[in-house]
Formats: structure tokens, sequence, C-alpha cells
């Protein structure tokens, strides 16, 4: 099925810094584009980049995608596709130089513009932030789309929002102004299934047997999503004819739950109220979203930042047989007098199998995790101990890895400003600036709590009657997608779209199940932390925001999984009691 001609074809090509190289030419040529964007920046990227300027100013920002432009940029100009990415980072006029350099060595003259103002470091002082490595405010897409309108072919940004590298596009092409809520509205929810690239046809989906069940090859990559936009702010989600994965309403459903806060998802243009969107399988690979509703945008910009925590290390104790327990209550004992670091933390546990056929089978992994201001405590002092221990201790004794050095850790926080303390900037392929008006002196800043607040509100669902008669894991016929929002863990459950006559109810079950006691019992590690649960009807879905699950946020956290991407799994098969006309 074809699109129409008067809808805008968005395309995606990066997910991540590091994500595939060969997607932005596998987007370019694998079928009609108007825009392709790419998405780098995520809270540990910027602290990464922050670690770049540290020994080289000049740099920056996310080198891969200097990388794809020098060997697509020809084709993109010649088939008319823009091409808009937050790979700027820290530097977008130092990338948007290195993007001209590279055209002139190609005999290229694109018209190449960027977007600025996001970065805050020069005011840091000022507004909280002093000591920061990195201090960023989350920019919306009219700077995009200012950029886009004055004829720029390729549009490298600093931190603006995932979803605004969608948003400024179709603003754009469409003419919306910044009261345009629900067509914003639906250009989020659009970017949003985009931001993470394969995350949306099928990758990091807990229904991927579904996907290969049908004699997909499981060695074709998986391609990289599109969105079909119409001026009205509704789209369809797609991909290329022969590129691996599905795009169904499961695969979109994921992304879409995937590390929000609450019903009400914030962006510096509008607040998209996420529980209007409405999926609708529209054919083969093309999923209908429609009905999304939007309001003001919230007072105050959200500003991603990193300061340096200290120095981290972590050594790694192979525990095999028997007597785990107690093999590791010994090196625990003998291991820890010797530490002078300020945090020490054991991790780990026993997972080994009675009785394995292999010895891998028989294994269980100890880690112990030092922590400290100063690298000494957490470089050799630490690493010697550990070692020394090797014909001293318990039998069996080795370690995954040799020791390595100290490394620096960053810790992250979000803060928020004054939308008056960010200039909004464009600077233009001539080199004329031009301050992008902020939205919100075209129409009021929401002023509802929950847009205040992130929306807050636990589930209104009492706990479910005590009517259950049959435990199976909770992954029988509920889907997860999980990941980290700085210290928080965002864990998205929804019933599985498989056409079962069962569906409504199972949502109401899953609904009233979900309550913050089910989700403190389903992890224990929640027990004494702050939660919110909300529910999304129309999505068949309930989104819980664990809030300090992952301490100081990635690059700080001890935890086994730090960004919380395999909460979902764990969750899934947690044991739960379901009545049996469910099943």
């Amino acid at each position: 099925m074809s699109a129409p001609d008067d809808v805008l074809r968005i395309g995606n090509c990066s997910g991540f810094y590091g994500d595939r190289a060969a997607a932005m030419r596998e987007m370019l040529e694998g079928g009609p584009l108007d825009v392709l964007t790419g998405d780098y920046l995520a809270e540990l990227t910027m602290l990464i980049l922050g670690r770049d300027t540290m020994k080289d100013p000049s740099l920056g920002y996310a080198r891969s995608h200097l990388r794809q432009l020098e060997d697509c940029l020809g084709l993109a100009l010649e088939r008319g596709v823009r091409i808009v990415s937050n790979a700027g980072g820290l530097n977008p006029a130092g990338l948007a130089d290195r993007v001209r350099e590279v055209a002139r060595g190609l005999g290229l003259d694109p018209q190449v513009a960027h977007v600025e103002g996001d970065d805050l470091r020069a005011q840091a002082a000022e507004l909280g932030f002093g000591g920061a490595l990195t201090a960023n405010a989350y920019l919306g897409g009219f700077g995009i789309a200012a950029a886009l309108t004055r004829g720029a072919d390729i549009v490298v940004t600093g931190r603006v929002t995932d979803a605004s590298l969608v948003v400024g596009p179709a603003a754009a092409r469409f003419g919306w102004t910044p009261t345009s809520y629900d067509e914003l509205a639906g250009a989020v929810v659009a970017g949003h299934v985009l931001e993470c690239g394969t995350q949306a046809t099928g990758g990091n989906f807990s229904g991927f047997r579904e996907l290969l069940a049908d004699g997909r090859d499981p060695a074709l990559p998986l391609g990289f999503p599109l969105a079909e936009i119409a001026a009205d702010g509704s789209s369809v989600i797609t991909k290329h004819a022969g590129t691996g994965g599905a795009v169904t309403v499961d695969t979109v459903t994921a992304q879409l739950v995937y590390e929000i806060q609450s019903t009400r998802y914030l962006n510096p243009d509008v607040a998209t109220h996420l529980e209007t969107v409405r999926l609708e399988q529209a054919g083969p690979d093309r999923v209908a979203v429609t009905g999304v509703r939007g309001g003001p945008p919230p007072e105050q910009l959200k500003v991603c930042v990193n300061e340096l925590g200290g120095f981290r290390n972590t050594v790694e104790f192979v525990l095999t047989g028997l007597d785990v327990d107690a093999k590791a209550d010994w090196v625990r004992a003998q291991l820890s007098p010797r530490l002078t670091a300020a945090e020490v933390s054991w991790t780990g546990g026993q997972t080994a199998q009675p009785g394995a056929e292999t010895e891998e089978g028989a294994a269980t992994l100890l880690r112990c995790t030092v922590m400290d201001p100063r690298p000494d405590p957490c470089g050799r002092a630490f690493t010697a101990a550990a070692v020394e221990l090797g014909l001293g201790s318990y039998p069996g004794f080795t370690l995954t890895a040799p020791p390595g050095p100290a490394t620096p850790y960053g810790v992250y926080r979000a803060a928020y400003v004054d939308r008056a303390a960010v200039t909004h900037t464009v600077v233009h392929a001539d080199g004329t600036r031009e301050v992008v008006a902020d939205p919100t002196e075209f129409g009021p800043a929401g002023t509802d709590p929950e847009v205040r607040d992130a929306g807050r509100r636990p589930s209104p669902y009492p706990a479910p009657p005590d009517t259950l008669t049959r435990r199976v894991p909770l992954g029988s016929f509920v889907h997860a997608r999980s990941g980290d929002k700085g210290g928080d863990a965002n864990l998205g459950l929804w019933v599985a779209n498989d056409g079962s006559p069962l569906h409504a109810q199972r949502v109401s079950w899953l609904a009233k199940l979900m309550s913050p006691r089910k989700v403190r019992e389903l992890v224990p590690e929640a027990a004494d932390l702050d939660l919110d649960v909300y529910v999304l009807p129309n999505l068949g879905a309930v989104n819980v925001v664990i809030r300090g699950l992952l301490g100081q946020g990635v690059a700080a956290s001890t935890r086994f999984d730090p960004q919380a991407k395999a909460l979902g799994e764990w969750v899934r098969s947690r044991t739960v009691h379901v009545q049996e006309d469910l099943l």
C-alpha cells in the first residue's frame, strides 16, 4: 500500500550514538523520503561528549554522523532528502562547519544550518548548576522549522528533544503555529515512535518470537522506521519494503510506552495527551496513529545536567559448584577490610544450576564495585587486593577478566529553568542568526498540575479481588518495554494485540493488577522507593515509574542492569495469579 501524496515522509537512521552506520544509505536507497532524521543523544551521550570536549574543545559532536554524511551526502541531495539530526551535541556550530568541509571535499554545496541556545554551561553558576560538565536545556522543533523554511538542506542541532527532530519538519511543511496543539502532539507521538530507530520495527520487542514465526529471515537486519505525517498531525508508521522486522500495533506500542513518565508527555512545544493515542493496523507493516490531543507546553524547560561524580572500578569473581553462598561470604570477608573507597557494593548471587552439565551452568558471578571522589582507592589499591586473594581464598577462585584501572563516572540530574533563561537560536546557511520565539508567547503555558509536575498521579484502579485461580508468568499475554530516565526506571506493560476475544477483559485485569503494592511485590528492589502507575486504556497499557531505582543515573549506577533495559523482561517472567477464563 503506497502513501498518499499529501503527507510528509520522515525516516530515521539512528537511535543512539553507535547505531548501524549503514542505516543512512539504507534509508535513502530503500524508498521515497522527504526528510531523514538521526537521533544520537541520550543523557549518557551528553556525558561522553562532555568528556570529549575536556580533551579537545573542538569536539563535542557525534562523529559517526559526519562519517555517514561523507558516504551519503551526494545521494541525499540528488534525491531531494533533507537531513535533520541532533548530532551537534555540545558543538552544533563545529559540526556544521565540518559538514561544509566534507561537502566541499565532495564537490557539493548544500545549505547547512544549525540550531543552538540549549548549552547553558556559561550560565551554570547563575542557574545553580555550578561545576556541571554539561547543562543543556531541551529545545523544541520550531528552530528546525525555521531553518528548513529558509531552505536548509541539512540541519544539525544540539540538545533538542528527540521528538523535535520530527516536529520541526512537520511544522515547516504544514505551516503549524505554536498553538496548533493537536497537530504538534500528533507529530510528537510520531517522533517518539521513530526516535529509537529499530525499536519500532521489532528491536528489543518482547514478542520477538512472533516476528520470526512467519518465515522472516532472523539474520536480516531490522529496517528503520518512517512516518507518513498528514496535515492534521495523524500519521502512519511503516518501513521500507524488503527490510527486516515488522511494524505492528504491538511494536509501535512498545516504543510509545518506552521511557515516558505520566499520561502527559511533556515537550517544549506541547504537552501530548498519551491517553488519547489510538493505534490501528492499516495494512502489512502499516500502523495508523490517530486521535492525538495536545495542550499548552510546560512553564519551564527541562535541563540535562551531568557532573563528574568521581571514579569507579569493578571486579567479578566466578563462584562454581557447591557451597556458592559460603564462598561468596568468605571472599567478601577477606576483601572488605582492605577497601578504602567511599562506596562499596556487592551484587550477584546464587544462580548456579544444581547438577549442571556445563561448568558455566554451575557458575555464579559475584561483583564488587567501588566508587570514590579520588582515583587511588579505585585503582591499584582495589585491584591488587582482589588479585592477591588468588591462591588464598575459595576453591576455584577466578575472575572474569584482568582488573583494569579506575575510570571516571558522571552523575546525571534533571533540572528546570524558566524559558527566559534560554535563547533558542537558528544560524542559517548564510550566517544570519534568528532567535526563535518562545511558544508560550502565542498561548499560555500549561498550568494543569499534571503538566507542571509530569502528572504524578497513581492509578485510580483498586487492587484486584482475590478471585484469581492460576499462577502463570505475567508475560503469558503481557508485553513489556523498559528503560531509564536519569535515576528513575520506566516500565511499560501492555496486553498483546493477538486477536484474542479476551483482549478487553485482559486490559481491565492488567490495569487493576498493577497497583503500587503489586509493583513492589514484583520488583522487591522498589519496596522502599516512590513509584507511580499510570493507565493508558487506548493502548491497553499501564506505565510504571520507579523513582530512584537507578540511583544517580546510568553512569553512576552499580545495579546489574544499570539502564533498566531488561527490567520489563524480568517482570514478565514473574508469576502472578490469573483467572482461568483469561487464559
